[in-house]
């Protein structure tokens, strides 16, 4: 069998532990929530050379206020050098944290999708493609949602409001797509 069917990770399993770095240097668990929060929403982005990771960063400092009021911690996390980061912050206007550096290894750990750049031009790295990860309160991934293509990734308004009804007691909603 060829291994063109990687593994991808799983619904239900528990989000493997993965030290990341923020701007100010600190490490941080990237899927344990922090500031009183129980849940945590971990959104991959591609880089600084993606428009569209841009334009998604700045719509969720919009939605994070949903997010947080339901007791789900943000971050959000690249590839990109601390230096690539910063100047990217020129163009994003967030206060949820992001982390960079993102090793291939640690991409690989987290089954995303993987891109080397088209030039010099776009980025001088390999980089992840989006992906967004929901942890529950058991350290679970209550949602995956992985993508290979900047342009293909969850709504961001539509996965606030869902959670809202997954995380009501009352629904006893379970995670989906435990088989295959």
């Amino acid at each position: 069998m060829s291994n063109n069917y990687a593994q991808k990770i799983k619904a239900g399993a528990a989000f493997p532990e993965m030290e990341v770095q923020l701007l100010d240097g600190e490490m941080t668990e990237l899927g344990k929530p922090a500031n009183g929060h129980d849940w945590k929403l971990v959104v991959v982005y591609r880089g600084k050379h993606c428009p569209i990771c841009t334009k998604y960063l700045n719509t969720l400092e919009t939605v994070k206020k949903s997010f947080y009021d339901n007791g789900i911690d943000v971050i959000a996390v690249s590839g990109d050098s601390k230096e690539q980061l910063e100047g990217h912050l020129e163009e994003l206007d967030i206060s949820f944290p992001i982390a960079y550096g993102l090793t291939i290894d640690q991409m690989n750990t987290l089954g995303l999708y993987i891109s080397d750049p088209r030039s010099a031009k776009e980025t001088d790295h390999p980089f992840a493609e989006p992906a967004v990860f929901v942890i529950n309160g058991e350290g679970k991934i209550q949602i995956v949602d992985l993508s290979n293509a900047p342009f293909s990734r969850p709504d961001l308004e539509a996965l606030a409001d869902g959670l809202v009804f997954v995380r009501k007691p009352e629904n006893n909603y379970p995670i989906r797509g435990m088989h295959g």
